[in-house]
């Protein structure tokens, strides 16, 4: 797979469609959520490198964002970004490796907080592998490997 990875999914008539996602720039990222108009909303995976991932989901005007490890916010303009947006408090230098967010923003789509967590906290798991196995815990799993393969 490639060092970064986006893809927006959304459903509608009975099944997922997918398409590729910017990663570099938060209000691209957000403007192209909320531009998804199904009653679903829109769910973005965002794989950078083999830092971090983030997971994003618009629905109607509500937006709701978590990223895998918050102490990347040192280091990548993105994941500073986010934290930003999500009003985390900035990582320190010594801080550990935790998830920020909203890590409860799939939950009505079948995927836990519990799950989440394991995804970002799983030190043998790259991002890229957490986002397909969140696409594939969602559905759009084909759509994403098509997508990625």
């Amino acid at each position: 797979m490639a060092n970064d990875i986006g893809v927006i999914a959304w459903h509608e008539d009975g099944r997922w469609s997918v398409a590729e996602l910017e990663t570099e720039d938060l209000t691209e990222i957000i403007d192209r959520l909320k531009g998804v108009r199904t009653n679903g909303g829109a769910v973005g995976l965002i794989s950078i490198d083999e830092d971090f991932f983030i997971v994003a989901r618009a629905l109607g005007t509500s937006l709701q964002m978590m990223i895998s490890d918050v102490t990347f916010a040192l280091e990548n303009d993105l994941a500073a970004d986010l934290v930003d947006v999500l009003d985390l408090p900035f990582p320190e230098e010594d801080d550990e490796s935790q998830p920020g967010g909203d890590v409860d923003l799939l939950i009505d789509l079948g995927m836990n907080v519990m799950e989440m967590e394991a995804l970002a906290s799983d030190p043998e798991l790259f991002p890229d592998e957490a986002v397909a196995a969140i696409a594939h815990r969602l559905g759009f799993g084909p759509q994403f490997d098509e997508l990625y393969d």
